[in-house]
């Protein structure tokens, strides 16, 4: 790639140009990129399969595992779920330029807030070839300009990606460079992306612990993480067992390697006899191996002991770590614990204490009688996510449209002065 400075700075300032058109672009210019850029997928399936069929014998020949595996392939179903994702964010209503709170002050002044763009986002990404249609459509629809920077390990696929995605920008006279995936496997390019604060205003880092533990230490942008996905599953002993049998199964084996997994399961003391061995049984058949307290080991014939470090994992794989608890209470204090703020459900009848879950539980989403695996940006209706913040502060939970905009106060006057 040659210079690799020289290289990101050019990324940058194309992304910063670009970012200043897409600001103004009409609703109808984004979503005519939107759909363009799905017929050009659509029409590129060969090609997109092809790509990441060499990044996958690439993936086999250097040993990764079965979830980085999984996260890499780009199957049919995958691209149908990519073309579905851009066509439903183009229905998305468009949230630029969208005025609120607009009020009169006693002054005589009116005063409100304007939702606008972020400007130019930088994400960086490990595996999911899919993240880099999500990213671009939902950057491109909140009027932002991006730079992708997915892992080495699905360089073919991303830019086979790129090239529907500059179609699409085309076709809607829009410039190519509002999303640009990095050609460069160089990892120096991570760290100059997250050093960029006069062509970046945000980052967004997708992948393991390292990855944003690294882009959180040493970012000079701004940054929007997600940690691990500790999520849970509670059944209290309030409810309906075969409800519970069926969601606490789903939540963690519908899919292995995704951070809304279910990867702790609690259970209250007082059904754990009634709930608990048919639930061993069902996850043996899944090939699932559970780490369990030692009461919870009595009833669960094939379980191993759970240690502590159990509590805090996110295993990404087919184990599960098995606590019981006395109450609620107990539930919600392990929780609030362990939990890496992701993901929690209860399963229960009882309207108060479902309640009570809902208020206390400090995570991005938290469900009553739902599967974990539901904490999705597609599911949540936002068309595809950005990822998935576990930060408190500007966007937390699935990261649609509104977590790539800020707000600005406008102020509407007529010769006001202030006296």
């Amino acid at each position: 790639m040659g210079d690799i400075d020289a290289y990101m700075n050019t990324l940058g300032e194309q992304a910063r140009a670009a970012s200043r058109i897409m600001a103004a672009a009409t609703t109808a210019q984004k979503n005519t990129a939107l759909l363009a850029m799905a017929d050009a997928i659509d029409a590129s399936r060969e090609r997109l399969q092809s790509a990441n069929e060499l990044d996958l014998q690439a993936g086999r020949d250097k040993a990764l595992d079965a979830a980085m595996l999984d996260r890499l392939a780009l199957t049919p179903a995958r691209i149908d779920g990519m073309l579905e994702g851009l066509r439903q964010v183009a229905a998305l209503q468009d949230p630029i330029g969208e005025v609120t709170d607009m009020r009169y002050r006693p002054s005589g002044i009116q005063v409100g807030r304007m939702r606008v763009p972020l400007g130019v986002i930088g994400i960086i990404y490990e595996s999911r070839p899919n993240v880099t249609c999500e990213a671009a459509s939902l950057c491109l629809k909140s009027g932002n300009a991006a730079i992708l920077r997915g892992g080495s390990e699905a360089i073919h696929s991303n830019q086979a990606i790129a090239d529907c995605i500059r179609t699409g920008l085309q076709a809607a006279q829009l410039p190519v460079h509002a999303v640009q995936v990095v050609e460069t496997t160089d990892r120096a390019a991570v760290g100059l992306l997250i050093t960029m604060p006069e062509f970046v205003d945000v980052i967004v880092p997708r992948g393991g612990k390292g990855l944003i533990a690294r882009i959180s230490a040493d970012a000079k942008v701004p940054v929007i993480k997600h940690l691990d996905g500790n999520c849970h599953v509670y059944i209290d002993d309030k409810a309906d067992l075969q409800k519970a049998i069926k969601v606490a199964l789903n939540a963690k084996t519908q899919r292995y390697g995704t951070c809304n997994t279910l990867e702790s399961l609690l259970v209250a003391e007082a059904v754990a006899e009634r709930v608990l061995p048919e639930l061993a049984a069902r996850y043996e058949a899944h090939g699932v191996e559970l780490r369990a307290c030692p009461r919870a080991l009595m009833l669960m014939p094939g379980a191993v002991p759970a240690n502590e470090q159990d509590w805090g994992e996110e295993y990404l794989a087919p184990v599960l770590s098995v606590r019981l608890v006395p109450d609620l209470d107990a539930a919600i204090a392990h929780i609030n614990q362990y939990s890496s703020g992701h993901t929690e459900a209860i399963i229960t009848e009882d309207f108060h204490r479902a309640q009570r879950f809902l208020r206390e539980v400090d995570s991005s989403s938290v469900m009553v009688n739902a599967s974990t695996r539901f904490a999705d940006g597609f599911e949540y209706g936002l068309g595809a996510e950005i990822g998935i913040s576990t930060d408190k502060l500007h966007a937390r939970g699935p990261v649609g449209l509104e977590g790539l905009t800020s707000q600005k106060y406008i102020v509407i006057g007529d010769g006001h002065i202030r006296t």
